[in-house]
């Protein structure tokens, strides 16, 4: 039965599956990290060259730099609008809907953030962060997976080659044909995500368990609801400016969706939100230049939960806040947010960073957000996600480098395939022995 074989389906089951054993037998779940950590870094070992390749076969295409350059810089500029209103919306919702008020910090669940806090400093030097772009080893850059590293050598090795003109095609040839190699492999990678999803899943449920998120119940019903306005209200509302749907858009990518709140990376469905763009009809050089940099420039459902948490532990501690403040904290999580995704545990890192430089929320605080931290992952990694989609796809559009004719062959596979589906889904049902 197609049904069974089907991505979306496999991931849904593969989640359920996963919540049940970690509800019902924890000392399995607990043991089970390592399915999805084998799985994402399955993913990640292929994410350096595809990125690679994509960026120089792209931008050797091109043959116009001055484009590459209007392209980079009008992606930086979206990038830091939207997660600007982000981090404003974050704030605004968490400032009134309150949901630290009335908890008592000495009767919640606290963890350890030495981890976290020993990273902060480091964090907040935004000068260090913009001189490390630059690898002083491509060997080590590529090693490590440093995907901004990556992009600054690639768009550098990319002119290059459009410098040599024809000399250099038969290197772009090569590099093309070595790219579908890739993306081969990542379909193959793709097999294990239902078990990737199960094992990351049980493992979330069986160590942290449903019970932590009671008494921060209210915070994750705000951050989620929060980031769903953010998608279905700002997002919408640029997709409908830039003359597509945003719904048709989510049907799209719904099985990158599935694996990313599965697996709580966004970084699993990187390699084929790539493919899927410039399939949709993004221009190869525009996918390669907006997609790896917003992994770091536009974290808009990290954005989000950041300005919450923030307020949040304000709220605990019967912090009170003025104006000056809350303008405070938004400015400096427009630098400290930038770059979270390319640090382990970035978003505690941020928020470390960010309380340390307030001076006035205790630190410590951080370990009142480690148990629920887990079950709001999701939301941040899909928001991120859905976002960098979109930036794609709006400033392809804005650049005329959209190809009208692939998104509609794009869109047509997609419900051939979903026709497809719900057929053999009804046939099984009124029919169980003709499936």
């Amino acid at each position: 039965m197609r049904l069974v074989k089907n991505l979306t389906f496999q991931v849904v089951v593969a989640i359920i599956a996963g919540i049940l054993v970690g509800v019902l037998w924890p000392g399995v779940g607990s043991h089970l990290q390592v399915l999805g950590t084998t799985f994402i870094n399955a993913v990640k070992m292929v994410i350096a060259p595809i990125i690679f390749l994509t960026i120089v076969v792209g931008i050797a295409r091109m043959g116009n730099m001055k484009k590459v350059g209007k392209v980079g810089g009008k992606a930086l500029i979206y990038f830091e609008v939207v997660s600007t209103v982000a981090l404003i919306i974050g704030l605004l919702v968490a400032h009134f809907f309150k949901p630290g008020s009335g908890l008592d910090p000495a009767k919640m669940p606290s963890g350890n953030i030495s981890q976290f806090t020993s990273g902060a400093g480091s964090q907040m030097n935004w000068g260090e962060f913009f001189f490390n772009i630059i690898p002083s080893n491509v060997v080590d850059a590529f090693a490590r997976g440093d995907i901004l590293q990556v992009l600054f050598f690639s768009v550098l090795f990319g002119v290059g080659l459009s410098a040599l003109g024809k000399k250099g095609e038969p290197l772009v040839q090569f590099f093309d044909q070595v790219s579908h190699v890739f993306f081969k492999i990542i379909g193959y990678i793709m097999y294990a995500a239902p078990i990737g999803a199960f094992g990351a899943m049980a493992y979330t449920i069986s160590n942290f368990g449903l019970q932590t998120i009671t008494p921060l119940i209210k915070l994750m019903l705000s951050v989620y609801t929060t980031m769903a306005l953010f998608i279905f209200v700002v997002l919408m509302l640029i997709c409908k400016v830039s003359g597509f749907s945003l719904f048709t858009y989510l049907r799209y990518i719904k099985d990158e969706i599935l694996i990313v709140f599965g697996t709580s990376s966004s970084e699993a469905a990187l390699p084929r939100m790539m493919d899927k763009m410039e399939r949709l009809g993004c221009e190869k050089s525009v996918v390669g230049l907006v997609i790896p940099t917003g992994y770091s420039f536009n974290l808009d459902g990290t954005s989000i939960y950041l300005t919450m948490s923030v307020i949040f532990l304000a709220q605990v501690f019967n912090v009170p806040l003025g104006f000056g403040q809350l303008v405070a904290i938004l400015l400096i999580l427009m630098l400290t947010s930038k770059g979270a995704a390319a640090v382990t545990g970035g978003g505690f890192i941020v928020l470390a960073s960010t309380l340390t430089a307030m001076h006035v929320i205790p630190i410590a605080g951080l370990g009142l957000l480690l148990g629920v931290d887990r079950f709001m992952s999701e939301a941040r990694a899909i928001t991120n996600l859905i976002g960098n989609g979109i930036a794609t796809i709006v400033i392809s559009k804005s650049e005329k480098a959209f190809d009208k004719e692939k998104e509609k062959q794009a869109l047509a596979q997609m419900r051939g395939r979903e026709s497809v589906n719900s057929l053999e889904g009804a046939v099984s049902v009124e029919h169980p022995h003709l499936s």
